[in-house]
């Protein structure tokens, strides 16, 4: 039988870090978002040599690399498109038609992001707790259920809360709709799908609490950096809402701002998950 682990860490239900004994003494090291998104876990050897980590296959590596890029371009380029819709709502002749064109070829993007993040999670390396310190590559899968993990809850938050946007997208695109109807159909979702981003952020965060964090790793940044896209993405979502009385937003411009700014928030994110890879 394996040696049990020595010491599980996490929050609440979730494991986020595992330490365990190796058969020469030694001790392994699995951290969550370090395994799936470079591959790697940190083994320290019995004698007093310094940690080292050790990397998963070939396959894995490349699998890793190829879902992370695909992952961060998709953010990049939705980020950016938002940016740009609110950019003309604000700025430009600010016709709707437009707008909602530019908006919804934007929430593709972020649709793809998000799916791609959840297939990096369920086709993650997993570690090997009482063997060697290794991790193995589990076969390819385009979908999985793992409520258990941290990870996979968090990514599949973001991708529901991307699907959310998209319906509040479609709908933008009707005319004739009274105000109650922009309210229910258009505000509503946006509000929901903001919710959900904020959802898959605090989970991201959790998965990163008790991760040995080095002042070069850029997870943490780009965890902050999404939240704070959230944020705004809810504050703009929030000044959207039409008034029934007068037929006017809250305030158009914080929806404008909030939308443009949060949406360069996920485009940064992006270009900084580029170089988070194995």
């Amino acid at each position: 039988m394996g040696q049990p682990e020595q010491r599980a860490e996490g929050a609440g239900p979730f494991t986020t870090r595992l330490a365990w004994r190796l058969p020469d003494g030694g001790t392994a090291v699995w951290e969550s978002r370090l395994a799936r998104r470079r591959g790697v876990l940190s083994v320290r050897p019995h004698s007093a040599g310094p940690a080292h980590h050790v990397r998963a296959d070939a396959v894995s590596l490349t699998r890793l690399r190829r879902l992370n890029a695909v992952a961060a371009i998709a953010f990049v380029i939705g980020g950016a498109l938002f940016a740009a819709g609110a950019a003309e709502a604000q700025f430009g002749s600010g016709d709707a038609t437009e707008c909602a064109s530019i908006y919804f070829v934007g929430g593709l993007f972020f649709t793809l992001g998000g799916y791609v993040s959840l297939l990096q999670v369920i086709n993650a390396p997993r570690h090997v707790p009482g063997g060697a310190g290794r991790l193995i590559t589990p076969r390819w899968q385009w979908w999985g259920y793992e409520p258990t993990r941290v990870d996979w809850l968090s990514t599949f938050v973001l991708f529901a809360g991307t699907l959310v946007f998209a319906v509040d997208l479609l709908d933008s695109f009707r005319q004739g709709l009274s105000v109650q109807q922009v309210n229910r159909l258009i505000w509503a979702p946006d509000v929901i799908g903001c919710a959900l981003f904020l959802i898959s952020g605090h989970l991201a965060i959790a998965e990163i609490r008790h991760a040995h964090v080095r002042i070069h790793d850029l997870g943490p940044w780009i965890v902050a950096v999404n939240q704070l896209g959230s944020v705004l993405f809810m504050v703009s979502a929030l000044a959207a809402y039409t008034r029934p009385a007068t037929g006017s937003l809250v305030n158009a411009d914080i929806a404008n701002w909030g939308t443009l700014t949060g949406a360069l928030c996920f485009s940064l994110a992006g270009v900084l998950q580029l170089g988070e890879h194995s």
